[in-house]
């Protein structure tokens, strides 16, 4: 049975796999470029997902992307948990509603509504389970069409606007290897959102002129690029605000904002209120320091 292991590369890919993990307090944060399903039968778990503390529980599928930093903080009642992992590249092709997609790729952790499917989910991922592991290729490729429709019958029921039907354009309009190469620019930004990025950086980075490179970029994630590297370091700045009790203005500047003011409007303009706020308003910093370390 897998636990997390804390020596493992940052971004080391787990690719197309499904497994039962054994509950562990993770001493770090991990991130991979792969789609992430949970699914508990018992008990939950405390994530400090991104910036944010989210407890994930029983019977309630879980979905977020894992280039977003994730710990687990704490659990009770967990014997073991389904974890499936599924290749960013390929969850962008798929034809999701486009609300449904962007909440992931934009770093939201999207969760079933109810437990009323908990026996059936247990019963699927004990196949994919076992299709991932020791299955053929046309195995495997029947468990990641079972995914896709698991995954687009979530869409439904978390679905922002009922009425809203439209899928995704991008796929259509991308063939594979422009998809690859958006994907590897996320990836590119979620290492290197620290640093100074520019256009000219991260399309270099995948052999394409920058307004090519910043056009496909948001065909296929809905945003710009300087955007999405804005959103990680925000969520970088609240881990730290959570677990650390570094100055505002060393998170700023950690986090990859040239300056505190522009950092401050930043995240003014994401969470309407100021770090110093955030931090306040999410109760004891000591207490998560503790479970982090």
């Amino acid at each position: 049975m897998a636990r997390f292991d804390p020596t493992r590369p940052d971004f080391s890919p787990y690719g197309f796999s499904c497994v039962r993990w054994t509950p562990t307090a993770m001493p770090r944060f991990d991130r991979h470029n792969e789609i992430e399903l949970n699914l508990l039968e018992s008990g939950s778990l405390m994530y400090l997902m991104g910036g944010r503390r989210l407890v994930v529980t029983a019977g309630r599928l879980t979905v977020f992307w894992a280039g977003v930093p994730h710990q687990i903080l704490d659990f009770e009642e967990v014997v073991d948990y389904f974890v499936l992992t599924i290749p960013l590249a390929w969850f962008l092709q798929w034809p999701f509603p486009d609300d449904f997609a962007q909440r992931i790729l934009h770093g939201e952790t999207v969760v079933e509504p109810d437990e009323g499917r908990l026996a059936t989910d247990t019963a699927r991922f004990e196949q994919w389970s076992e299709d991932a592991q020791l299955g053929s290729d046309d195995r495997r490729h029947i468990s990641l069409l079972e995914i896709e429709a698991r995954l687009r019958r979530l869409a439904l029921s978390t679905a922002v606007d009922r009425n809203d039907r439209s899928r995704r354009k991008a796929s259509s309009k991308l063939d594979r290897r422009n998809v690859s190469r958006a994907e590897q620019m996320a990836r590119f930004i979620a290492q290197h959102y620290t640093q100074p990025l520019t256009a000219e950086m991260i399309g270099r980075h995948v052999s394409l002129h920058p307004n090519y490179a910043m056009t496909l970029f948001q065909q296929t994630f809905g945003t710009t690029l300087i955007k999405y590297a804005t959103e990680h370091r925000l969520m970088h700045a609240q881990r730290l605000l959570l677990t650390t009790v570094e100055s505002i203005a060393n998170i700023a500047f950690s986090s990859g904002f040239g300056s505190l003011s522009r950092f401050n409007e930043a995240f003014r303009q994401a969470f309407g209120c100021t770090p110093r706020e955030y931090r306040k308003q999410q109760g004891n910093c000591e207490e998560t320091c503790e479970r982090t370390q």
